[in-house]
């Protein structure tokens, strides 16, 4: 007797998502050999002191479980951190998580607090995570673009936006991936709105140490009527050239924190021990991340004098390690198509901005990243002065 085996269905939970954007282009742009400014994360390496840090703890025996929360000693340079930078005080015991990363934080983060048929307000373009993470909470996402072109908020978009239903916004600031900076007066214009609601904000500050132009970064922690009801994510890996490490934290008040962590308990746990023990000595001194921002301008800096001998238009940086270009000059493809070309025949790859929208939206706008060598940055350069 013959056994006929049928395979297994199963149903999506995440029917839109396909290989992504940045998958795509890297594949390609090894195919091609070309200079990969596509995926964001720096080809030069950390700090070897905080290798040594690492490795220091390894040795010292810190190689089982922290708390679930993190190690202390690490939310306790977090809480000094921010109160210093930002003059809120976070209590590391019950106010301060650990994660594994920034997306693991914003997507605990969403589980949560959202529930099935809530609505969570998020400003498009966005980072690739957000919609699939209010998808996987069974939330219904409300997109708001930013103004096209400047992405700066249009307050009356999300204003019209909000409903009884809505559980959340999101906000990412400095923002990826148009390298826009929220203005202390747009924050506080996000508090006057969402004062009289009970809306909770996910502020991604994943790239809170780039901002340049003796600008300063203004977080949701800063300002009381946003610090209370906020979960504040930030990233270790960007702020010390460690993506792979994938840790970072959320700061929020007592309450929301209680529920995060019931969450984070049994999605992670916790985050390798060594890992967290070397960043709460490393952050004694704070120097890496005070000098960051002068680190990072003088690489766009070095990048936009390039790109300014090219046929491409430089949008303005004010944050991040991304430079988006207008093309237009170039050519007339669609984004997609124009990074496709960009990598096979000039030997450069990029990001096509449209993929940071649902369903797409052409400015003719390329997304670069400028966190490389500067060898590496030259070469791209040389090459796009060839169009």
């Amino acid at each position: 007797m013959t056994t006929i085996h049928h395979p297994v269905a199963l149903q999506t939970r995440l029917p839109k998502v396909g290989t992504n954007i940045f998958t795509v282009m890297s594949a390609l742009a090894t195919e091609h050999q070309a200079v990969n400014l596509g995926q964001g994360f720096p080809d030069f390496d950390c700090d070897p002191a905080l290798v040594e840090d690492v490795a220091g703890a390894m040795r010292g025996g810190l190689n089982q479980y922290p708390p679930m929360p993190g190690a202390l000693p690490l939310r306790e340079a977090v809480a000094r951190k921010i109160e210093t930078l930002y003059g809120r005080r976070y209590d590391p015991g019950t106010e301060i998580t650990i994660t594994a990363g920034a997306t693991q934080a914003i997507l605990t983060a969403v589980l949560c607090c959202v529930h099935p048929g809530d609505e969570v307000i998020v400003l498009e373009p966005c980072y690739d995570s957000y919609i699939p993470n209010i998808e996987l909470a069974g939330g219904t996402v409300v997109r708001v673009p930013l103004t096209p072109r400047t992405f700066r908020p249009d307050f009356g978009l999300i204003s019209a936006a909000i409903s009884p239903r809505t559980r959340a916004i999101i906000v990412n600031s400095p923002h990826n991936p148009s390298a826009t900076v929220w203005t202390r007066e747009e924050m506080l214009q996000l508090e006057a709105l969402l004062a009289p609601t009970n809306i909770l904000l996910i502020a991604d500050e994943v790239y809170e140490h780039m901002v340049f132009d003796d600008q300063a970064h203004v977080s949701a922690a800063a300002l009381p009527g946003l610090a209370e009801r906020a979960f504040v994510v930030s990233s270790f890996g960007k702020t010390y050239h460690v993506t792979g490490w994938k840790v970072g934290y959320v700061a929020a008040p007592r309450a929301l924190t209680a529920e995060f962590r019931k969450v984070h308990q049994f999605n992670v746990f916790t985050v390798n021990t060594p890992v967290q023990h070397a960043l709460a000595a490393y952050m004694q001194d704070a120097s890496p991340y005070l000098g960051l921002p002068a680190f990072y301008q003088r690489k766009r800096d070095l990048f936009l004098d390039g790109l300014r001998q090219t046929r491409l238009r430089p949008l303005h940086t004010a944050g991040t390690y991304f430079q988006c270009v207008d093309y237009s000059a170039v050519s007339d493809l669609p984004e997609a198509d124009f990074c496709q070309w960009l990598t096979k025949e000039v030997g450069v790859a990029a990001i096509p901005l449209s993929a940071f929208y649902e369903g797409g939206f052409e400015q003719g706008i390329a997304r670069l990243c400028f966190a490389k060598r500067d060898e590496t940055l030259q070469l791209a350069l040389n090459r796009l002065q060839a169009l």
